[in-house]
């Protein structure tokens, strides 16, 4: 079977297929208003981001376990940040 187009170099090349679905004129405003911010403005932006995966990190948890008390769910927030295996039973 032959593929017409661009999806004939994509099946061969599997880096053709974008990895955003940003514009270029949206990305080049983006980093336009990145660079015009100070170190202190970046900083709070990606601590208020990384703030925001927590929270969805955490819901995700909440959901998957709803009888766990919060701190279950800190630990559990913790592990899967920092530990490639499940907490040894003396710390659950």
């Amino acid at each position: 079977m032959e593929l017409a187009g661009n999806f004939a170099d994509a099946r061969v090349n599997i880096f053709a297929v974008p990895i955003s679905d940003t514009t270029v004129s949206a990305q080049a405003v983006r980093i336009e208003t990145q660079r015009a911010m100070t170190g202190e403005q970046r900083l709070l932006m990606a601590l208020e981001m990384s703030l925001f995966a927590r929270e969805l990190a955490s819901a995700r948890i909440r959901r998957e376990h709803p009888d766990w008390l919060e701190t279950r769910v800190t630990r559990e927030l913790l592990r899967l940040a920092f530990l490639p295996e499940p907490l040894p039973t003396q710390f659950r």
